[in-house]
């Protein structure tokens, strides 16, 4: 199955100039601790809970921070048009949850999580991801890097 049949389209999205408090009432409204930064329907970062957390909140930055200041800037993505056991195991191996969708011409279009594999997909994929994900190490920095690099 293709990543577009079981992706989210409806995603919001956060751009670098909105305050994090901005950002925060956008996650709280969906109920999500992740979203997507876009400039121009271009994906430039992603902004986590964690972030405003610890890149933020803990360096005495207030709510006026901007979120291009503390996202996540390496960002890890797939296309729409890969297929999902392949990318179920990159998310596996990358130990990432959710993964925004481009285009081939890198444009923004939905987000796949573990739950979209699992609903979709079944145990398989969804569960060979979790077990990738949840197995201790991995490349976890809260100090954020530069560019973005696909899954």
């Amino acid at each position: 199955m293709k990543v577009s049949e079981m992706m989210t389209r409806d995603v919001r999205v956060a751009n670098p100039d909105d305050t994090i408090q901005q950002a925060a009432r956008i996650m709280a409204e969906i109920d999500a601790g992740s979203l997507p930064v876009g400039d121009n329907d271009r994906l430039v970062g992603m902004l986590t809970d964690r972030d405003i957390a610890v890149r933020a909140i803990a360096q005495g930055q207030g709510p006026d921070c901007r979120v291009g200041d503390i996202m996540t800037r390496d960002v890890r993505y797939c296309f729409e048009d890969e297929d999902t056991d392949h990318v179920a195991h990159n998310m596996a191996d990358q130990q990432i949850r959710r993964l925004p969708v481009v285009s081939r011409d890198k444009r923004l279009v939905g987000i796949l999580s573990l739950g979209d594999l699992a609903f979709t997909e079944g145990k398989q994929p969804a569960g060979e991801a979790l077990t990738g994900i949840s197995r201790p190490g991995g490349r976890h920095t809260q100090t954020g890097g530069d560019g973005a690099a696909r899954v």
